[in-house]
């Protein structure tokens, strides 16, 4: 995966305070980077963005906790072209007809699994669709 100049301070500045958070994401990251070894990372102000072509998946940390969410979480979010029937996401929302903005809550590094790279794919193959 193609990373910034800056990327490994980048992310600890990210994470700073949150070392379960930081592992979370590590353990993401490797996946993502396995997964796609073509793609681009970039560490920004409330986001950590994955891009092909365009923007398909991003990690951040939740800004709007609800009470029912764990406390040490990170939050990420997959746009695809329909809505996904899974209690694993957190929140779904349309914000134009036919693309759909995910969010999936990870509190254990056992959660970044085979399905939730699948829809990491499928976001990644929807994004690569786009004009």
């Amino acid at each position: 995966m193609k990373k910034p100049e800056h990327y490994e301070s980048d992310i600890l500045f990210f994470f700073d305070g949150k070392p379960l958070e930081l592992s979370q994401y590590e353990t993401l990251f490797r996946r993502m980077e396995t997964e796609f070894p073509d793609a681009t990372v970039k560490v920004q102000k409330s986001q950590i963005s994955f891009y092909g072509r365009h923007l398909f998946g991003a990690a951040s940390l939740p800004v709007r906790r609800k009470k029912s969410w764990p406390e040490h979480c990170i939050v990420v979010t997959i746009g695809l072209s329909h809505q996904l029937d899974s209690p694993r996401v957190a929140v779904a929302v349309e914000p134009y007809p036919g693309r759909w903005t995910h969010h999936v809550l990870i509190s254990a590094e056992e959660q970044i699994d085979d399905e939730l790279v699948n829809w990491l794919r499928e976001a990644y193959e929807f994004a690569e669709s786009k004009r």
